[in-house]
Parts: C-alpha cells; sequence; structure tokens
C-alpha cells in the first residue's frame, strides 16, 4: 500500500471506469484509499473479447485506468492488447510510474545493472529449452519471473546452461513483508532452495556471461 503515488490515487478517483484483473484484489486496493470507482474485469482471458467496448469508451471521451494485481501492466501481465488497442484508434495512453518487480530485483542483486535484458517467465514446455540455449553467451545481466513452483527445476536448468558457478540473486515477495534476496553461485541458490522451498513471486537475477580475457601476446 506504501507504494501507492499520489498521481496515481488521484488518476483513479477521476477515472470513469477502472479496469482490474482481479477486482476482489484490486477492490480492496481502493477501498483503502477510499476510491468508489466502478470496477470491470479485465484479465487474460477477456481482453480480446471486451477491449473494443472499452476502446469505444474511450473514443466517446471517458477516462479508463488499468490497473494489475501486482506490478505494471503489460509486463508479464494484460495490458499491452488494450493498449496497442487504443493506441490504434488514437487514443492518449498515459503510464504513470508504480510498482514493479523487474528493477527493484536487478538494483539489488548486484549485479551490474547498467546493461540488461528481460526475458520475464519462460516457457513452460513447448521451446524452453531452446529459449534457453539461446541466453548461453548472453553477457548482459537476466531478469526472470518464475512461480514458486518452478523455481528448484529453472535454478537447475540455469546451471546447466550457465554452470553452477554463475552468479545469481534470486528475490521474492518485492515490495512485501517477507521480501527476501538470496545471492550466490546458482549452486548456493539451489542448495538454499532445497534446504528452504520458496514462497511467493520469485524473480531471478542471473548474472551475464564473463567475456574471456584474450592471452597477451608479446611481437620479438
Amino acid at each position: 500500500m506504501e507504494d501507492m503515488t499520489l498521481r496515481a490515487i488521484r488518476i483513479l478517483r477521476e477515472a470513469d471506469l477502472v479496469l482490474a484483473e482481479d477486482t476482489r484484489t484490486s477492490g480492496i486496493l481502493l477501498k483503502h484509499f477510499d476510491i468508489s470507482q466502478h470496477l470491470m474485469s479485465h484479465h487474460k482471458f477477456n481482453e480480446h473479447g471486451t477491449s473494443a467496448s472499452i476502446v469505444e469508451r474511450l473514443k466517446a471521451g471517458q477516462t479508463v485506468a488499468l490497473i494489475s494485481d501486482a506490478g505494471t501492466p503489460g509486463i508479464s501481465d494484460p495490458g499491452f492488447f488494450l493498449v496497442r488497442e487504443a493506441i490504434a484508434a488514437g487514443v492518449e495512453v498515459q503510464t504513470l510510474p508504480g510498482a514493479t518487480a523487474c528493477i527493484p530485483a536487478l538494483v539489488s542483486s548486484g549485479l551490474p545493472c547498467d546493461r540488461f535484458c528481460f526475458e520475464g517467465f519462460l516457457p513452460q514446455k513447448k521451446g524452453r529449452q531452446t529459449h534457453l540455449e539461446s541466453l548461453r553467451d548472453e553477457v548482459r545481466t537476466m531478469v526472470f519471473y518464475e512461480s514458486p513452483y518452478r523455481l528448484m527445476k529453472t535454478l537447475q536448468q540455469f546451471a546447466t546452461i550457465f554452470g553452477n558457478e554463475r552468479q545469481v540473486c534470486v528475490c521474492r515477495e518485492i515490495s512485501k513483508v517477507h521480501e527476501e534476496c538470496v545471492r550466490g553461485t546458482l549452486e548456493d541458490a539451489i542448495r538454499h532452495f532445497t534446504e528452504k522451498p520458496p514462497k511467493g513471486e520469485i524473480v531471478i537475477v542471473v548474472a551475464g556471461k564473463m567475456k574471456e580475457k584474450k592471452p597477451k601476446t608479446i611481437s620479438l
């Protein structure tokens, strides 16, 4: 609740309609800030069916706010499709800075964050191994989202692809009461979560591949 911005509170109070991933979850947030605007469900299972009518509301002059259960809409959350359709219809789209797990985890990791790549959730089955292989030689810091139920499998796959000694930071429950960052090698992280099963929402930050130093040569 403390990560809410004053601007976000104002926009939600002014909006004609608030789109929420889960109206029950978002209802708690709105009630906390005494916001009583109409809530409507907008999630990955219905966004293709509801976006057209929402765009018509926007074209008619209404202000619509889109929020997700946690993090930023469109970043591994519903939102991209509606934003694309609104822009195509000539509707102004404004993004409010707010809570997101990616950047805090990256900065807290202690790994280089001047250049990084965001991978989000890996494919669960088809294409997963191929995608991981494509990242074998990635030199930038890599950021992944993961479920606590798949964390161990993912860390073990990372160890196979990147090596046991690759540096990693596993962050969970970013901005919540039980926030925790586990830093070390992939081998360290696997050992830690074997002894202490993970809970909550997970962000994995993996160091990129170190550039090999070319041996110095002396010409005589």
